[in-house]
Parts: structure tokens; sequence; C-alpha cells
């Protein structure tokens, strides 16, 4: 396991609420048998236990325990406190990282420097799939201070400044055998659908192939979703020494327990040899569960017998991502004369299930699923290698749905939070959608209204969003403004609402780069963009004002908080910029100049 799929909370809240019920009726028990009173009479507060009616009779959990080890089982398993008995959850605490973070204070693996410790540069092929042919080392070898390794597939030369060892890589020559696969970021689509692998049902209702009603409005359109990078702002990071047989790795991963089992593997060493410590991460976002750098900072303090640093470089930490997965999605739907959806049939590719079943109420559908955005057991797919970003493929389902579902509103002439209100069932989705239309002052109008206004529905973690966007719209470049941003979030029982709001904000920010600019353009095997001067990220100025409404929902179990703002952002702002110019847009990033052609086509 790691840090991922917004599980924190919802997989881990209710073992540790039954673990901590569980402790508190043996020292309860404990409690009984110190003050000679039954359970039932004893009442605790602020860690003291004291027996009803008896004020001298009291306790505390540290007098009960006394730092011992306690094991006992209780003869039936103690209720949880009921929702309506919280006092903690429920209200904001302060992160006790945060001082530490925007100081500078905090630690990183790049931070982390051991005595003697020596900076490792890793020579990289030119591209995916590249093979080392030819490699000359002697010039690196001759400078001062320099070590050169080779071991199998790795060539490395250390120094204990980071700038020397830059200096001897360059003076490495070598030649790779390149072995490009024919695609590019504008033909990969086309390879996507030719070459996808078998697909499979991941929801289905009524008869979508026998359907035929000569008077329904049939749409069809195809959508597409770039490959993305995650762009932390701490590239992978890892720091080893071995000390007697022993190695310590400290590694910026979400996923210390499999990092561990690569080392293990790697190194031929049994779990005991092995210790993964994790400092801060430096932004994650799905990018830091494969953890290359920690293999190859172990297998390098192996070698040398020095502690070892590795530490990417940002054209490293580019070319080394594992991307979003690009995608297509083709969506077949109709509607009959009262305007109702009749027929739906998805398909998606390479994006996975995540978020690809829709919610609304539609007799006839099927949702097809033809490859998952890990890429597993699809060799030769992807150019690269992929892998989860920030709910992974249910921002980019997100967008085809929620687009389509615009599509069909604006031409029956209906307003789209009307439309979708008419074909939902789950009340979840409903209060949540009512809830964004009356924060954000919804004055039903059917699109294009010239207001430049979008609404966009997802459900991903357990969590249901309803977002509604406001753009302002540049015919002449292309360029789009969100100007405010409303999130009516259903996450049930909320456990700290400060920082459900941070991941809120943070979700509808991220998502702004994904929706407008982020995009990696590449041939075959080699990374175009490699730095943020051709990569761009959301800026400051770019940010609009975000206002968030959670939906009261105790009789919900606490769901997943870190990634389901994102996944209607794009969809909405999608949108909202056809409702200004009348423009459709059916791919992702949103760019200048793909906003520019729209309106013109």
């Amino acid at each position: 396991m790691g840090t991922f799929g917004s599980l924190s909370i919802r997989a881990f809240g209710p073992v540790l609420r039954d673990a901590a019920a569980m402790a508190r009726g043996v020292l309860l028990q404990l409690a009984s048998e110190r003050l000679q009173a039954p359970v039932d009479r004893l009442a605790v507060k602020a860690g003291v236990v004291a027996a009803a009616g008896d004020p001298a009779k009291t306790v505390t959990y540290g007098q009960l325990t006394e730092g011992k080890r306690i094991e006992r089982t209780l003869e039936s398993k103690p209720a949880v406190k009921p929702v309506k008995a919280f006092t903690i959850v429920g209200t904001s605490a302060p992160r006790r990282d945060a001082r530490d973070k925007v100081t500078g204070k905090a630690t990183y693996a790049g931070d982390i420097v051991p005595a003697g410790a020596l900076h490792a540069r890793i020579l990289r092929p030119p591209a995916h799939g590249a093979v080392l042919a030819q490699v000359d080392t002697s010039a690196a070898e001759k400078l001062p201070g320099v070590r050169v390794v080779r071991d199998g597939d790795m060539v490395a030369v250390l120094h204990e400044h980071r700038d020397e060892a830059d200096r001897a890589l360059a003076l490495v020559k070598a030649q790779f055998t390149r072995n490009d696969p024919p695609v590019d970021n504008a033909t990969i689509f086309e390879h996507l659908v030719k070459n996808a692998p078998q697909g499979q049902t991941a929801a289905s209702g009524g008869d979508v192939t026998a359907f035929a009603d000569p008077a329904a409005q049939v749409f069809e359109h195809t959508y597409y979703d770039s490959y993305m990078a995650h762009a932390p702002m701490e590239t992978h990071s890892a720091v080893a020494a071995v000390e007697n047989g022993k190695v310590t790795v400290w590694v910026g991963t979400q996923t210390p327990f499999p990092v561990k089992n690569q080392i293990m593997q790697a190194l031929r060493l049994p779990a005991e040899k092995v210790r993964v410590i994790t400092p801060y991460v430096g932004g994650g976002f799905g990018g830091k569960s494969a953890s290359r750098q920690a293999v190859e900072a172990a297998r390098l303090a192996t070698l040398t017998g020095k502690p070892v640093r590795v530490v990417f470089s940002r054209e490293e930490e580019f070319f080394y991502d594992t991307f979003r997965p690009a995608a297509v999605m083709k969506i077949r739907s109709a509607l009959d004369a009262s305007k109702a959806i009749v027929l739906w049939d998805y398909q998606v590719f390479a994006a996975g299930e995540r978020g690809a079943a829709h919610f609304y109420n539609i007799p006839n559908h099927r949702t097809m699923v033809y490859g998952g955005w890990s890429g597993g057991g699809q060799a030769g797919y992807h150019p690269f290698a992929i892998g989860p970003w920030r709910a992974p493929g249910a921002s980019t389902n997100a967008f085809a749905r929620e687009s389509h579902i615009d599509v069909m509103a604006a031409k029956a002439g209906v307003d789209p939070v009307e439309f979708r209100l008419k074909h939902l069932t789950d009340p979840r989705m409903v209060r949540t959608l009512k809830a964004a239309a009356g924060k954000f002052g919804w004055t039903p109008k059917s699109a294009p209204s010239g207001r430049g206004v979008g609404v966009a529905c997802g459900i991903d973690a357990g969590t249901y969003d309803a977002l509604m966007v406001e753009v302002v719209v540049d015919k002449a470049t292309g360029g789009v403004r969100v100007i405010r941003v409303v999130c009516a979030q259903d996450q049930g029982v909320i456990v700290n609402p400060e920082g459900s709001l941070q991941q809120v904000e943070g979700c509808i920010t991220m998502g702004l780069g994904c929706t407008f600019s982020e995009e990696i353009r590449f041939k075959g095997g080699e990374i175009y963009d490699k730095n943020f001067d051709t990569y761009q990220l959301p800026r400051f100025a770019q940010v609009p004002r975000i206002e968030t409404v959670f939906i009261d929902a105790p009789e919900v179990p606490a769901q997943g908080c870190g990634e389901p703002a994102i996944v209607p952002l794009g969809a909405a702002v999608a949108n909202a910029i056809h409702d200004a110019v009348g423009a459709r847009l059916f791919q992702l990033p949103m760019t200048p100049a793909r906003v520019k052609a729209a309106i013109k086509g």
C-alpha cells in the first residue's frame, strides 16, 4: 500500500475507529478493576476515568497503562461513537507541517546529506526504448575526485559536488541504438484505437445494439486527452547508505513498501537488511509511485561503499515520469421526442474504467473499456511509461461524458442543469448539483447563452461533485480566463473541514493545468517537453475565485477528498467556453490555438 486513491480516511478511518473503540473498552475494563466500579458507571473526559456518584474515584489512562504492553481481548466488539456525538471530528485542525514547509525548514529526500555522500549522475538514453551500444568514460575518469561505476545497464559518474558530477557526465561519450515507435503526439490517438486490447464491459443496461427509433436524434462525437506529466516541485530524489550490511534509503515516495521490495530484489537482500525512510514528499499526485531513483541510489551505495545521492534533474523528471495516458473516448447517444436520453454507447481507449460508467437514468446504455490507465499487460501500447495521475482516468472520462451531455442539452434547447436533473435519480447527486446551482446563482438558459457559464458533475472515491464555472473568452487569441469556480461536494462525514477545503482548492488549481496547457509533446520515444519553459503550469494570476459548498451528509461514512474535485473541471470549462462563444472543444488541454480553431470552425 501507499498514499494514493484518496484512501487515507475512507479506508483507514473505519479501521482506526474500531481499534480506538477496542482500546477504550480495554482501558475501561482496567479502570473498572482499579476503581471497583462497573464499566457502565464509568465516564471518561480528557483521558480521566471517573466513577459515577463518587468523584474521588478517578484514574487516568496514563496511570492505567504506565507505558506497559497490554494484551486483552474483549468479549464483544464495542460500538464506535455515533456521528452526532463527535466533538473533535468535524472541527478544523491546523497542519502540523505547515510552518516548516512555508519557512523552508522542512526536510525532503534531496536535502539529506550523510557524511561523505557522493552525488551520482547517471547516463540516460536520448529516448525511451533506446539501448546503449557503446560508451567511453575515459575522459570523465581523469577528472579529480570522480568515480565511474558501470553495473549492467547502469553507467554513473559520482563526485562529492553535484556540479563536478555534471561536468563528468558531459564528458561521457555514448552511442545508443534507437527503437522508436512510429507515433507522435498527433498520431497517438489513431494508434490507441487501432492497437487497443480487448474491451471489457464496465456497465450496461437495456440493449444498445437493438436500439432503433427513426424519430430519435443521434449524436456521435470523439473526445481526446493528451499525455500529461505530474510536474512536481521536488524531482525524484533518494539517498542511500550502507552500514554493517544494512541498506538505509531516504526517498520521496508515495509507496515506501513497494520501494522496499524493489530494493530487496535488486540487491538480493532480506527484509531485515533494508530500511526505507520517507521524508516529506514535495509533490506526488501519483507520480511518486514509481521510484527508480531509490533503487539506483541503493545499487550505487552498495557498489561504492559510500552514501549516494540520486536527485533527478528537471529533464530526468520529465523523461522518466509515468505520464497520465493519452486517451480516446467515442460516444454515440440519442434523444427521443421528449428530449430524454434513450441511448448511451460509450467506448474509452487507454484511460481505464475509473469514472467511465455514467450515473444518469438512460434505458439503453453500454460502457466499454479498452485498456487501463496503468498500461498493465499492454506492452508497446504506449511509447513510454504511464501511471496514476490524480484520480487516474476519472477526469478524462468526465471530460467526454459531461461535454457530451451538454451537446445533447444544447441541441434539445434545454438548460444544462435542468437537463441533468431530468436524468438524475441518485439523491446524493441531485442535492449536490442543486447546492452548486444555489451557491453559483445559476439562472436557467439553454446554451450557448453568451454568458460563459458551464456545469459538470463527477463521482470519485465515493465523493460526489458538481462544479460550475464562469469564463471569459478572447475570440481573437483563443485565450480563456476562468474567473469563478463553485464546487459543491458531498464527501459524507467531514473529518477536517479546513483540510477538505485545501484539497478542493488544490484540485481545482491543479486542474487548470490539465484543462488549458499541460501536454507532453513527443516523437517516438523522445520527449520534447523537458522543463517549465515549454510545459506550462497554472500561474497564481490564473487562479480564479473558488467557492466551496460541503454537503451536510452525516448518514454517509467519510469518503475520499484528495482527488474528486479535479474530475469535472475540464468538462465544466469546456461547457462554459461553448456557452460563451458557441464553440465546442473535443480535446484536452484546451490551448489557445485549439480554442481559436474551434471558434473559426
